[in-house]
């Protein structure tokens, strides 16, 4: 089945620790289809369903908006802390 028209979402997490530094997991779904990454990396590290010309286009996504995703993540943790 062809999932190419279905809506796409983006979720990330807030900044997490891996391997010592600090990272955002990011997320794209598209019905059963799925694409994950780890910023400040753009490579997608484990997908789903996506065509290469797919995950070349979520990759250069993720590299024109990686500050904006960061920023977002960071107001993200702030609230986790201010709640924790």
């Amino acid at each position: 089945m062809d999932n190419s028209s279905e809506e796409m979402k983006m979720t990330y997490s807030s900044v997490i620790a891996k391997d010592g530094r600090p990272v955002v997991a990011v997320r794209f779904e598209r019905g059963r289809d799925f694409a994950e990454a780890i910023l400040p990396d753009v490579t997608i590290r484990k997908s789903n369903g996506f065509s290469e010309e797919e995950i070349a286009a979520l990759e250069f996504y993720l590299k024109s908006n990686k500050k904006d995703i960061g920023e977002k993540a960071k107001a993200i943790t702030g609230l986790h802390n201010f709640f924790g």
